[in-house]
């Protein structure tokens, strides 16, 4: 009987482990809407039984209509081998569409799905909502001026349509406290590039930059009543170094933005689609003036310039040692603050004591809340005579910014014995103990005799006079000649700006087009069109000498004719212009038609270096 028993708990254990299966339930959506704006609740069911998911609940969704219920958006499988077995799993997307009712942030609780005869549940999401654009009427109410500007060319972006701010954590510090200052681009139109960035110099403050991704997301933001798409082109710690009012200068920043314009009409299809020229900003922060305020009087003797919040760790190699044995003493200073600006304290050692530069080695960490991490100071000294000897105890202030007051951390008083190490150890010397293997010293072998040993000396010919001798100074010279007239002409040509920019207009093309490539490779294709058009329009800019913000389809077809460029090549780069501009449009265009694009592409760039040479 207990066998069978026994028999039967394996099987029900096999069966589970056959019947288990992995379930990931995962709910997204957009971080921050506004009002009135419609957005997706996005539900990913990924298995890797066969059950297939059923009775999806988005529960009791408060603040938000929902408009559409949750319905499978997209459904599929996949199969790969794993250790020689046979692996598959499904995943099914379910999309509901919800619209925001009212300005906060607000949480959408968990959703349901039923597997087989379990029921699964989903994180919950925090999403934050903004007030409606109140500007958006005043908008609506110029948009028909605004049109009859674009259709006689006169496109343009104003200083509210983007613009950098220049913010900062605190407009009033203590002298050496650190506050954040961060840049951060707003936007009503696409940004597609910034350059020429020029930051402020930061003068009489120590920085400290935070590393920021390579791509920024944009968020949205409210300001002056509108809402922006923000993204955070820099942020530094700052330690002022001074008392007094101290200006943070002016950021200059140049952008590219994709602005909306209405062109002649060319086409049937190009009557009802708006088409976009890109035009280039300058951009510039306002200053920010900081009060910084001096630090208290009644500054402990051992305070050097710490501001912040710290602890002291402090500890020692050993307390009983042996004549010309190192002794190692180490403080560990650690919290938030200027670390990096922190003096080392004062160690006293006894006057029998070979003391050495002290090993430093700083840890840090910078984030919006400043910089934290570790400071490590190791204190190296040998004792030279026996005897009982004591290290005073050690002391390090620090303003403390929570209380506003100075504090003072010590360590103990060291006790040490020394005893007579081995006499006649002939050269053996001591090595210091310590972190940085480079000051590693050995004592007692610092003196170099002079070697007075018999030495014979060998007569021989020399070069001197020679047909080599006289070589080596003519082929030298002549070499600086020609170097010399190279450079001359090489100069020359960098001066011309336009013609380098010509040069060097089918290299930057090029480069463009590989990210073309990788677009087409990847089957993006609206990146894959906008990638193409910069490479041309950007191509065509280089090559004629006019900024991208001035071309047109007719001056390029003027200036390529006034080139001699045949009828037929601008033929060509019109077509490329016109079916990128459409295809961004016409998401039904295949694969196919992007490659043959792209061929065309390369194509009329090529032909068109062989037509203008310069």
């Amino acid at each position: 009987m207990k066998k069978l028993i026994f028999l039967l708990a394996i099987l029900c254990l096999g069966c589970n482990r056959i019947l288990a299966q992995d379930v990931s339930f995962r709910a997204s959506s957009e971080k921050t809407v506004v009002v009135g704006q419609q957005f997706r609740l996005n539900y990913t069911v990924s298995t890797s039984g066969q059950e297939k998911p059923k009775n999806l609940q988005v529960g009791d969704i408060k603040n938000f209509d929902v408009l559409y219920e949750p319905v499978v958006f997209q459904e599929g499988t996949s199969a790969e081998f794993i250790n020689g077995k046979l692996t598959s799993s499904s995943t099914v997307v379910y999309v509901c569409v919800v619209m925001a009712k009212s300005e906060g942030t607000f949480t959408i609780p968990p959703a349901t799905v039923v597997i087989g005869n379990s029921t699964y549940k989903s994180n919950e999401l925090s999403i934050r909502v903004l007030p409606a654009d109140q500007a958006a009427t005043a908008s609506q109410n110029n948009n028909a001026s605004q049109a009859e500007q674009q259709r006689a060319g006169n496109t343009s972006a104003s200083n509210k349509d983007a613009f950098v701010v220049m913010n900062v954590s605190r407009n009033s510090v203590y002298e050496n406290e650190g506050f954040l200052v961060t840049f951060k681009l707003y936007s009503l139109v696409d940004i597609t590039n910034i350059e020429n960035v020029k930051f402020p110099e930061f003068e009489e403050f120590y920085s400290q930059e935070i590393e920021l991704n390579q791509n920024p997301h944009m968020d949205l933001e409210p300001y002056n009543g509108r809402n922006y798409r923000t993204a955070i082109i820099k942020q530094t710690v700052l330690y002022p170094q001074r008392s007094g009012k101290i200006t943070i200068g002016s950021g200059k920043f140049d952008v590219v933005a994709r602005v909306r314009s209405q062109q002649r009409v060319r086409s049937f299809f190009e009557d009802f689609l708006d088409t976009y020229s890109y035009v280039k900003m300058a951009l510039t922060s306002a200053p920010v003036t900081i009060d910084v305020k001096p630090l208290p009087a009644g500054k402990p003797a051992s305070f050097s310039g710490a501001v912040g919040e710290y602890t002291m760790n402090p500890s020692i190699s050993s307390k009983n040692v042996k004549t010309n044995d190192a002794v190692t003493l180490k403080l560990n200073i650690s919290g938030s603050g200027n670390l990096k600006l922190i003096k080392n304290p004062e160690i006293v050692f006894p006057n029998d004591f070979e003391v050495y530069d002290p090993t430093v080695d700083v840890k840090t960490k910078v984030t919006q809340s400043g910089v934290s991490g570790t400071k490590s100071i190791e204190y190296n000294a040998i004792p030279r005579y026996a005897g009982d000897f004591t290290i005073p105890k050690v002391e390090f202030s620090y303003f403390d910014l929570k209380s506003g007051t100075y504090k003072t951390l010590s360590t103990e008083e060291y006790q040490l014995h020394v005893e007579q190490g081995e006499v006649g150890s002939g050269n053996a010397a001591p090595i210091i103990n310590a972190t940085n293997k480079e000051n590693i010293r050995f004592l007692g072998q610092d003196i170099r005799y002079i070697k007075t040993d018999n030495y014979h000396f060998r007569k021989g010919s020399f070069l001197f006079g020679t047909f080599n001798y006289y070589l080596f100074y003519i082929i030298p010279a002549l070499l600086f000649i020609v170097l010399f007239i190279i450079y001359r002409k090489q100069a020359a040509e960098n001066a011309n700006i336009a013609l380098v920019r010509t040069k060097k207009a089918n290299k930057v093309a090029s480069k463009r087009l590989k990210t073309v490539a990788k677009y087409l490779n990847e089957n993006k294709k609206e990146a894959f069109y906008d990638e193409t058009l910069k490479a041309v329009w950007g191509y065509l800019s280089d090559k004629l000498n006019i900024p991208v913000s001035a071309l047109t389809k007719d001056n390029v077809e003027a200036n390529l004719t006034q080139y001699g460029v045949d009828e037929s090549l601008i033929n060509d780069f019109r077509n490329i212009l016109d079916t990128a501009e459409f295809a961004r449009f016409a998401p039904s265009q295949g694969s196919g038609a992007m490659d043959e694009l792209y061929h065309s592409t390369v194509k009329a760039i090529d032909k068109m270096e062989s037509t203008i040479k310069k």
